[in-house]
């Protein structure tokens, strides 16, 4: 793996580049990329954020959300992709990436522990939030905060950390959050946004799913379902679900929530969060997922019971029912 100075150092010379961000983007990827991409404009290197779908209004309020592309329209010396774990994370710009990559210095700027290793320069420390990573990065570029490079590492920090919240928070993660508050990064601003605002479509649906809650394993595995007939009657939409999985968490017997959210007929796009004593990554990438060994995820194909039963299988391997 190459060190921060070598990574920053390389990133200075590039004459310009491509930011590419994970599909369904949360804030740890738009922040990042975000966050990134100021600071090469402050440095005077031409570059464009891309993601492959809609960004999430809750995110909208960050300054430069409106700036990034479907697609790059410029053919940049450097393809960056942060928050990755591999170029399927990329959705379909992954064929963009992977059509440009033999010809362009590629960077892989990432914070999860199934990280493959995919670019020629890579960057790859588990931390809480990949804004860790990139505000790290940032600081060896020799680049002073701006209040849209605070604003978008604060966004990624707090909301890939549960508000401070995750057990993977450490000294670290708060030195980040308190340079970038001291650059003017509003915190009030973005907590509404990612944590208290909601639509109403939102608040029922949550109020739906919580009320069915399912429990296996002596109730230390928790699952929350969201099927798309609930969608529909709600009137919300999948980016709605987001932090429908830490609920449960909370209960005092779960050691392992999960949510499962039904993409279509016999597909499920699952979410896991651990309390610690299993590894969620392992679980998630039984199935071609991964992430976090506290917070991971992964698509599972079958009718409803057949994938809790293949849920409750895989947890309990990892929770010591052998």
């Amino acid at each position: 793996m190459n060190t921060v100075e070598e990574i920053a150092n390389r990133l200075k010379t590039i004459k310009s580049a491509v930011i590419f961000t994970h599909m369904r983007p949360d804030g740890d990827t738009l922040g990042s990329g975000i966050a990134l991409s100021r600071a090469l404009t402050l440095l005077k290197i031409p570059n464009q954020v891309v993601n492959d779908g809609e960004i999430p209004p809750k995110f909208c309020f960050l300054e430069g959300a409106e700036e990034i592309l479907k697609k790059p329209t410029i053919d940049a010396e450097a393809y960056i992709c942060v928050d990755s774990s591999d170029e399927a994370r990329l959705g379909y710009l992954a064929d963009v990436y992977l059509a440009g990559a033999k010809k362009k210095i590629t960077f892989n700027l990432d914070h999860h522990i199934s990280n493959t290793r995919y670019a020629k320069y890579n960057y790859v420390k588990e931390r809480s939030a990949n804004c860790e990573n990139i505000a790290e990065i940032i600081s060896a570029m020799g680049v002073a905060y701006d209040r849209k490079i605070a604003n978008a590492l604060m966004t990624g920090l707090i909301t890939d950390s549960g508000n401070f919240s995750h057990k993977d928070v450490n000294g670290d993660t708060f030195r980040a959050a308190s340079a970038a508050a001291d650059a003017g990064a509003d915190v009030d601003l973005i907590t509404y946004h990612t944590f208290r605002k909601q639509t109403r479509a939102r608040a029922e649906l949550y109020a739906s799913v919580i009320s069915r809650l399912r429990y296996f394993l002596d109730g230390r595995l928790a699952a929350a379902v969201i099927p798309l007939d609930e969608l529909k009657r709600t009137g919300a939409t999948p980016a709605d679900t987001e932090g429908f999985v830490d609920f449960a968490l909370g209960v005092d017997t779960v050691e392992v929530s999960a949510s499962l959210l039904e993409v279509k007929g016999k597909q499920y796009k699952v979410s896991l969060r651990s309390k610690g004593k299993a590894n969620v990554n392992e679980v998630a990438a039984f199935y071609g997922g991964g992430g976090h060994v506290l917070a991971s995820g992964c698509m599972i194909f079958g009718e409803l019971e057949e994938v809790l039963d293949k849920l409750r299988y895989t947890v309990s391997q990892q929770l010591g029912d052998r």
